[in-house]
């Protein structure tokens, strides 16, 4: 039988140089000798014989091998129609195998899907591409699709083909720059790659940008999941959140490493997996009253020490604590236990790992080529082009797809400041301006935005939190107003001044008074969360209770005095894991907190103090109903500098019934009969005092509670006559 092809097709299918390998393999409609006939090629690496087997007759045809030894065609006869069938391949060392053709199947992505995708708003461009199980024409396989419009070809590699880039070559749809393949006869658990040759014939090895699982590091293939197989419980907790304004709900988040907040000490220092975590860590938070945990990334990255920050697998939970389903398991017992679930997420950076998005294609392809706009000189990193269709909708989509696949309640937003300026950490001369001659990043602010207003659309009652250290206007207002979109923002200023100023001896802090009440000039200006993080407790800063000033008691007085005065604050709350066993450490990713220290009751009590303080937080809606307004503030006095005395009430939406009255000494003076004027005739009942004895506190205080006087005091028409504990936040409740 002559050829149907000519020598030089076949050599560009040999040497994987072909673009579209489908009109050179599979099955072909023919003329010959003005007859129609079918034919049908197959590239078979390391083949010695491979037969066609109608899988309706079962009859067995041998295919012939043309121009090249692993070539196979074959000529079906005149009156035949195509068939379904298979290749019966014995390869030269003696193994049979039976396999379909991966190029008898059309692709499954469509034109509607190629232009959502190129004007970037295919917000489920996840279930197109990666790699999908699925079922083609009645055959099991799994469906390949990835973005790389530079390439010159791609091919899926992986055991399943011995690694061998001629084996399973991809074609690209027209000008989208997506390259697919449906493989037939593999499925879940396959590793695989992408070898993407560029324009030269430079060959890369790259990991699936949409894998939904990828291989525990050191390794970095990614592997075939179906994440669709979870039946989950969170039904009544989802409804339940699409009713809910996070705005007026209490908040207190507890910030999670999940690498190193327990581990396995005596089994070789190993990690929890999700599935002990979900009995573990969702027990403990739940016990210890928080509302939300929050978890540092948990997307795929390579190095245990950047904690999650370089993910290299946007779409993949990490393998580190187990597979994706048990990941879902984690969400869905927090939601069965009335714990929402905040991830960290990058989009403002990423690694430089030859294997994930650098240089993807053989170009700039998700980066800017320019290092004046694509690279992060402090942190060696690559920034996202904001500005190209395909890589905003991969960010965008990468979100959408957390709350989508699993059920996550929010999102904190890592590093946004460096989104929004084009002179981020950069010298005169070391950054471009945009078309406006300014330093503000036009194209990821556009970005920003309509990340959040697809967020809330798809997700009402949802998280969005920003990370930013700036004063940028409006980052939690939203875009209809001019904001950035996000509903909370990060507190970076309060912060910062508050550890300064517990950081002093306490016989300076008249001198820095101000410290600590200047962020209620601003407090209502965004709807912040305070918060005491990660980026606190390491690098040299020290833990918290290390860093207060005093003796052994003192340390722990200045803490518990601390969180009383930050549950007061307007602002939602996030601490640290950590923080509220007194860890004396940094914080070290590698090793489990302290937990031993519980043996000991100083730090009993303090976990028992924040507890306690929890429960008075979501029990009491004067402090969270009205975080973001004035009218759930008041100060009482913030002037006594000299004896670092401040006192204020928080307010609910009854304001007349829902009132605490907030009164903290920040000196270890103790100090009695210290006036401060109330609104009412009425008792104030002592609900909270840190130096309670129950807290290893002295046990000063003021006998459950105080009635009124009718002395007028700070501009009120009454007061109370206290006694202020050494070192101390006292909290009191109006009993109308």
């Amino acid at each position: 039988m002559e050829a149907t092809i000519s020598r030089d097709m076949v050599e560009k299918i040999i040497r994987n140089q072909y673009h579209d390998p489908f009109q050179i393999l599979g099955p072909h409609e023919i003329e010959i000798k003005k007859e129609k006939r079918w034919v049908i090629r197959a590239f078979i690496p390391d083949a010695k014989e491979v037969y066609l087997l109608n899988q309706e007759n079962q009859k067995e045809y041998r295919m012939q091998s043309i121009h090249h030894e692993y070539f196979f065609e074959i000529l079906l006869e005149s009156n035949q129609t195509l068939f379904m069938y298979q290749y019966k391949i014995i390869y030269r060392n003696g193994y049979t195998r039976l396999t379909h053709d991966p190029y008898f199947f059309l692709p499954p992505i469509t034109d509607f899907d190629m232009y959502l995708f190129g004007s970037g708003d295919h917000h489920k461009i996840y279930e197109k591409l990666g790699a999908h199980p699925t079922v083609r024409e009645g055959v099991k396989g799994v469906q390949f699709a990835v973005w790389a419009p530079n390439a010159r070809n791609v091919s899926v590699i992986g055991d399943f083909n011995g690694w061998h880039g001629s084996s399973h070559q991809m074609r690209v749809l027209g000008s989208s720059g997506i390259w697919e393949l449906f493989i037939p006869d593999i499925g879940e658990g396959e590793r695989y790659k992408y070898e993407i040759k560029n324009q030269a014939g430079h060959i890369y090895e790259k990991a699936d940008p949409y894998a939904f699982k990828n291989e525990l590091r050191p390794h970095t293939a990614s592997i075939v999941t179906d994440i669709n197989t979870y039946q989950w419980h969170d039904q009544d907790w989802l409804d339940q959140r699409r009713q809910r304004d996070p705005l007026n709900q209490p908040t207190a988040v507890y910030e999670v490493h999940l690498g190193s907040w327990k581990r396995k000490v005596e089994e070789d220092n190993r990690f929890l997996t999700y599935r002990e975590l979900a009995e573990e860590l969702v027990t403990y938070v739940k016990e210890m009253g928080f509302t939300h945990i929050e978890l540092l990334p948990v997307a795929e990255h390579p190095l245990d020490a950047s904690w999650g920050y370089q993910v290299t697998g946007y779409y993949a939970a990490t393998s580190r604590f187990g597979e994706p389903t048990d990941l879902m398991y984690l969400i869905d017992m927090c939601h069965q236990n009335n714990i929402g679930v905040i991830v960290d997420w990058v989009p403002a950076h990423f690694p430089r790992d030859q294997h994930a998005l650098a240089y993807f294609d053989g170009s700039y392809l998700y980066e800017h080529a320019d290092p004046k706009k694509g690279e992060h000189l402090d942190w060696g990193t690559k920034i996202f082009n904001f500005g190209r269709n395909e890589v905003r909708n991969f960010l965008i989509a990468n979100a959408l797809f957390w709350f989508d696949k699993y059920h996550i309640d929010g999102i904190r937003v890592d590093a946004v400041a460096s989104m929004l300026y084009l002179d981020y950490s950069r010298k005169e001369g070391e950054w471009i301006p945009n078309q406006f001659g300014g330093r503000e990043n036009l194209e990821a602010i556009s970005f920003i935005k309509r990340l959040n207003e697809l967020i809330f659309s798809y997700f009402p009652g949802v998280l969005s939190i920003a990370e930013e250290s700036t004063a940028w206007p409006g980052v939690s207002k939203p875009t209809y107003l001019g904001g950035l979109g996000f509903n909370m923002k990060w507190n970076m200023g309060w912060m910062n001044d508050f550890l300064t100023y517990f950081s002093k001896d306490p016989i300076y802090r008249r001198y820095h008074h101000n410290m600590i009440t200047f962020a209620l000039l601003y407090a209502f200006h965004e709807n912040f969360i305070l918060v005491l993080s990660h980026d606190e407790v390491v690098h040299g800063k020290r833990s918290l209770l290390d860093k207060m000033p005093g003796d052994f008691w003192q340390k722990f007085a200045n803490v518990r005095a601390l969180l009383g005065f930050m549950f007061g604050h307007p602002g939602k709350k996030l601490l640290f894991m950590g923080t509220e066993i007194g860890q004396w450490k940094e914080w070290d990713h590698a090793h489990s907190l302290d937990w031993h220290l519980l043996q000991y009751e100083p730090h009993q009590k303090l976990q028992q103090f924040l507890k306690d303080l929890n429960q008075l937080y979501v029990n009491e809606p004067a402090l969270y109903e009205l975080d973001f307004s004035y009218a759930g503030f008041q100060w009482i006095d913030f002037m006594d500098s000299d004896n670092s005395v401040i006192s204020f009430m928080r307010k609910g939406r009854d304001a007349e019934r829902e009132c605490l009255v907030f009164v903290c000494n920040f000196t270890p003076v103790y100090r009695e009969n210290y006036r401060v004027g109330v609104p009412q005739k009425a008792f104030y009942q002592e609900v909270m005092n840190s130096d309670s004895e129950n807290y290893w506190g002295s046990n000063k205080g003021n006998f459950g509670g105080r009635w009124s006087d009718e002395v007028a005091w700070h501009g009120f028409p009454y007061s109370l006559n206290l006694n202020l504990p050494p070192l101390s936040t006292s909290i009191f409740k109006l009993m109308p």
